[in-house]
């Protein structure tokens, strides 16, 4: 099995870098970087304050250009950010919220389906 962890939404700069380390440590596949609030430089400092041997285990949902200076484990596609930078060959993961939309997306590398359970944050999904 193909364990994920997903970031909240609003990143805690104290806590998150441990957290990440521990779930990368404790066998955990991915960390995606979830924060579609975060600026450039907040991502740059998340990214910084874990370990450079986790970097290939980390996926971006937004900020995409970080990939070039940092050897990170993928990008994530999502109605925010739908399409790749030009020219770029890493991992690609998609967000999906139907299974029409799964089929469609076969060529990524996997893809998450959501929600699943009754959502916090779109209550009647």
């Amino acid at each position: 099995m193909f364990k994920i962890a997903i970031t909240p939404e609003i990143p805690d700069e104290r806590k998150e870098p441990g957290m990440i380390r521990c779930l990368l440590e404790g066998g955990w596949d991915r960390v995606h970087l979830r924060h579609p609030g975060a600026s450039r430089r907040e991502m740059r400092n998340l990214i910084e304050a874990i370990p450079q041997e986790l970097h290939s285990r980390l996926v971006l949902h937004g900020h995409f250009d970080l990939v070039n200076d940092f050897n990170l484990g993928g990008l994530h596609l999502n109605r925010r950010c739908p399409t790749p930078p030009a020219n770029y060959r890493g991992a690609l993961s998609r967000s999906c919220h139907t299974i029409g939309e799964v089929k469609e997306n076969s060529g990524s590398d996997y893809v998450t389906l959501s929600p699943i359970f009754d959502s916090i944050s779109k209550s009647g999904y």
